[in-house]
């Protein structure tokens, strides 16, 4: 209850942030010039906002994305206000197999080192549809897709850890729609059927996937002994690009319920915390909902449904990556 009261009402937490921080105030004063960062998503809303304050903290920004257009517009934003930043873009279709796989390969082969990886870019509310790949599209962009980036990259994040001894961050976007899901959490036998498909308990299951992958990926990172985390965020309700599936619905609703929603810059907050504020080293495996950690549903805490998941995603891209 301590929890929604904060997020209504803006009352910071234990860290001294809360849901009317920025930021830039949650990261000032945090040197990252020594970090290289991989944010999908970045071109616009939360994700733009997120890659332009890690640039000002002088860390090196490669975004993924889909539309490179808009990609080069967000670039030239972040560059018109610091033209010393170091940012990068790179072609990404999450809700594609063959384009995550691209992307890996494109940024492995820039030999460059990474620290921070920001599972960022999602969809939202969308009507049924299947990706390329056969994949329920919520699904298949919110998490199959950063799955198996994060699976890719791993290696890179490891030998990196290890050769600077900078503690790697894994930072997977959820949502407090993980609440809102189906009966059993994921429908794993059901996964691209039409047939009792809703778009907000789709975007839930995504979300919850989310969670479940990094508190899994976390699990095996400290059994491994990495020094790397993963961590889950709940950024906030903003009004972005995300919701063109639901904008009327979300205007409406924003009448009523004004108080509860964010402006992008301190939607951003949360993300950019985790990422970068000394506070969190060694923290790994928790959800964070304004800067400060946050329980998580019963089946976002259900291990045994993470390590189904886990393995139900590695099947699932093998089957694609067959086919």
């Amino acid at each position: 209850m301590k929890g929604i009261v904060s997020m209504v009402t803006g009352r910071v937490g234990p860290n001294g942030f809360g849901s009317a921080s920025t930021a830039e105030q949650v990261t000032e004063g945090i040197d990252a010039t020594n970090l290289t960062v991989i944010i999908t998503g970045g071109a616009s809303g939360i994700g733009l906002e997120t890659a332009r304050v890690l640039a000002l903290r002088k860390a090196h920004v490669i975004i993924g994305v889909r539309n490179m257009v808009s990609a080069n517009e967000a670039r030239q934003h972040i560059l018109e206000e610091n033209q010393s930043a170091r940012v990068d873009i790179l072609k990404l279709d999450l809700s594609s197999v063959d384009s995550v796989r691209t992307f890996a390969e494109n940024f492995i082969a820039l030999d460059l080192p990474l620290n921070i990886l920001i599972n960022n870019a999602g969809v939202m509310f969308c009507p049924f549809s299947l990706s390329e790949d056969g994949v329920e599209m919520q699904l298949a962009t919110n998490h199959v897709g950063h799955f198996l980036l994060t699976s890719l990259l791993l290696d890179k994040m490891k030998q990196t850890a290890k050769a600077t001894g900078i503690e790697g961050r894994i930072i997977n976007l959820s949502s407090i729609a993980h609440n809102l899901t189906y009966r059993k959490g994921i429908r794993f036998d059901k996964i691209n059927d039409r047939k009792g498909y809703t778009s907000k308990r789709a975007y839930g299951q995504s979300k919850l996937a989310s969670i479940l992958h990094t508190n899994e990926l976390s699990r095996r990172l400290q059994e491994e002994g990495v020094n790397i985390t993963a961590n889950s965020v709940h950024p906030g309700v903003i009004m972005t690009p995300l919701m063109r599936h639901s904008s009327s619905l979300m205007k409406f609703l924003k009448i009523f319920t004004f108080y509860v929603w964010k402006n992008v810059p301190q939607g951003a907050a949360t993300t950019c915390y985790v990422a970068l504020h000394p506070n969190l080293k060694g923290v790994s495996g928790k959800y964070f909902v304004d800067c400060n950690e946050f329980k998580p549903s019963s089946f976002a805490s259900n291990l045994v449904l993470g390590k189904k998941l886990w393995d139900f995603s590695n099947n699932l891209i093998s089957s694609i990556s067959k086919s």
